[in-house]
C-alpha cells in the first residue's frame, strides 16, 4: 500500500475537519528514543513528541514492560468501579506531587474530559456557572471546555452552556498588555480582573481556568507572578483556581515541576494529561478534597484510570523522577533555546522566540509590520520535514513554530535539531518579499 493510497482511504471515511500535517501526509510506523520512521523507511527527530504527549520518547523499557506486566494477568479494564491497585498507587503519587494540601485525584481519557471535570467540580462548588477563562486559551473540544477556549479556530460552536467572561493573555507582540513596560502588565492585568468582575459579571464566579504556558495559544504565557496577581483577587471572592496543565506539566517547563510553581500559587485543581501517559490515554484532576467533593451525585469515567493506563502512568511518573527529567529539559531546554535565539537574532522575520524547558515556540513576522506570517512558519514547517526534524504549529494566527521533544531528548540531538531548525528558518526566510 502506497501512503497516497492511506491519504485517499483517510479522506473517505475520516471528517475533512481533522487535519493531517504536512503537504505530503506521513504514516509513523516505528519509533524508539527520540526518533520515528515513517512507512517509506525515512527516520526524523521528533520535537513534538505526539503534542507533548510521548513525555520520555518511544519504546522505553520501563513503560513497555509495565504494560505487558498488566496484560499478562488478562485484566485490560475491569471498570472502576472495582478497586484497581495501581489507580490508587498512581492517585498518591500525583496528590503527592501536586503541592495541594489534602488532594484528591479524578481519573480521566483526556486533557478535555479533565478540564470538562474541573469546571464540573468547580461550578458545583460555588454554584454558579460564571467563569473567567483567558483570551488566546485552548482547554479542549468538547461543549464545556470549548466554551472556554479562547481561539476562535478551535471554537467550532457559539453555544455554550458557561458564562465566561474573557482576560487579557500574556501575549508579548500584540494587544493590551503588550503596548505596557514588563514590569506593570502584572499591575494592568490585576486592573482587568478587577473591572471584568464588576462589569461582565454577578460577583459569585466559580473560577478561573488558565494554563500557565498557552499551548494551542502558540506557547504563549505572561511574566512570572501574573497567577498570584490574579489568585489574590480571587481569594477576595472566593473564586477557585484551575490550573491547566495538559501541556506544561511533570517538569516539561525544566525550572519546575508544574507551570503554576513558578507563579507562587496553589491552584485549587489542576488538571493533567499527555505526558504522564507516554501515548497512553491518561489524564485528570487534582484537587483540594473540599472542592472535588462536590459533586452531589454519582459521577466516574468508564475508562479513566484503567488498569491498563495506570500501569503505564506508575512507570511514567517513577522513571520522570528516577532521571530527574525536569532538570534535563532545564539543561537541554537552554541548549536548545538558547541556540535558537542567538541564531535568529538577526532575522526580521523572527517576531520571538519564547517558552521555557522544553516547551519553546518560535513566530514568523512580516519584516517591518510584526504582522503574523503563517505562509512563512508554513514553508519553515515543511522545510524541518525534508531535514528530517518533526515539529508542530499554533498560535492564534498560525504562526508559530511550536517544539515539544521527550523529556529524555540529549544536547547532542538538541543540537542536531537546532541544526536543522536554523537551517530551515534561513533558507525559507531569506530572499522572501516582508
Amino acid at each position: 500500500m502506497t501512503a497516497d493510497d492511506l491519504l485517499a482511504r483517510h479522506r473517505a471515511v475520516l471528517p475533512s475537519w481533522m487535519p493531517l500535517y504536512y503537504t505530503e501526509p506521513i504514516e509513523l510506523v516505528s519509533g524508539e528514543g527520540r526518533r520515528v520512521t515513517d512507512a517509506q523507511g525515512r527516520t526524523y527527530l521528533d520535537f513534538f513528541g505526539g503534542v507533548l504527549t510521548n513525555s520520555l520518547g518511544y519504546d522505553i523499557a520501563e513503560v513497555r514492560e509495565a504494560v505487558q506486566r498488566q496484560l499478562a494477568t488478562g485484566i485490560v479494564h475491569t471498570s472502576t468501579l472495582y478497586l484497581i491497585r495501581q489507580q490508587v498507587e498512581l492517585a498518591e503519587k500525583v496528590a503527592r506531587l501536586s503541592g495541594i494540601p489534602d488532594a484528591r485525584v479524578f481519573f480521566t481519557n483526556s486533557g478535555t474530559e479533565a478540564n470538562e471535570a474541573a469546571l464540573l467540580v468547580a461550578t458545583n462548588h460555588r454554584r454558579s456557572h460564571q467563569i473567567l477563562a483567558v483570551r488566546n486559551s485552548y482547554h479542549g473540544r468538547t461543549y464545556a471546555t470549548l466554551g472556554v477556549t479562547g481561539i476562535r479556530s478551535w471554537s467550532s460552536t457559539a453555544l455554550n452552556p458557561l458564562q465566561v467572561a474573557w482576560l487579557h493573555s500574556g501575549e508579548r507582540l500584540r494587544g493590551l498588555l503588550a503596548r505596557l513596560p514588563e514590569a506593570d502588565r502584572i499591575d494592568a492585568a490585576v486592573e482587568d480582573l478587577r473591572e471584568v468582575l464588576a462589569t461582565q459579571t454577578s460577583g459569585d464566579v466559580a473560577c478561573l481556568i488558565a494554563e500557565p504556558i498557552q499551548g494551542v495559544g502558540g506557547f504563549v504565557h505572561g511574566p512570572d507572578g501574573l497567577l498570584a496577581g490574579w489568585k489574590k483577587v480571587l481569594d477576595e471572592h472566593g473564586i477557585l483556581l484551575v490550573c491547566d496543565e495538559v501541556q506544561t506539566g511533570w517538569g516539561r517547563t525544566g525550572e519546575h515541576f508544574w507551570g503554576y510553581q513558578a507563579h507562587g500559587v496553589t491552584p485549587d485543581l489542576i488538571t493533567f494529561a499527555k505526558g504522564v501517559g507516554n501515548g497512553f490515554a491518561l489524564a485528570g484532576v487534582v484537587g483540594r478534597a473540599e472542592v472535588l467533593e462536590s459533586v452531589p451525585s454519582i459521577s466516574f469515567s468508564t475508562f479513566g484510570g484503567n488498569p491498563l493506563c495506570v500501569a503505564a502512568g506508575n512507570a511514567v511518573v517513577d522513571y520522570l523522577l528516577a532521571h530527574d527529567l525536569q532538570a534535563n529539559a532545564a539543561r537541554v531546554g537552554a541548549v536548545l533555546g538558547d541556540g535558537l535565539r542567538d541564531a535568529v537574532a538577526g532575522l526580521d522575520r523572527v517576531g520571538e522566540v519564547r517558552g521555557k524547558g522544553l516547551m519553546l515556540g518560535v513566530e514568523f513576522v512580516h519584516a517591518g509590520t510584526g504582522d503574523p506570517d503563517p505562509a512563512l512558519t508554513a514553508r519553515v514547517f515543511e522545510a524541518c520535514r525534508a531535514g528530517g526534524l518533526l515539529t508542530g504549529k499554533g498560535g492564534l494566527y498560525g504562526n508559530v513554530l511550536r517544539m515539544g521533544p521527550p523529556l529524555t531528548l540529549t544536547e547532542e540531538e538538541a543540537r542536531e535539531g537546532l541544526s536543522i531548525l536554523v537551517e530551515a528558518i534561513r533558507s525559507c526566510a531569506a530572499g522572501q518579499p516582508g
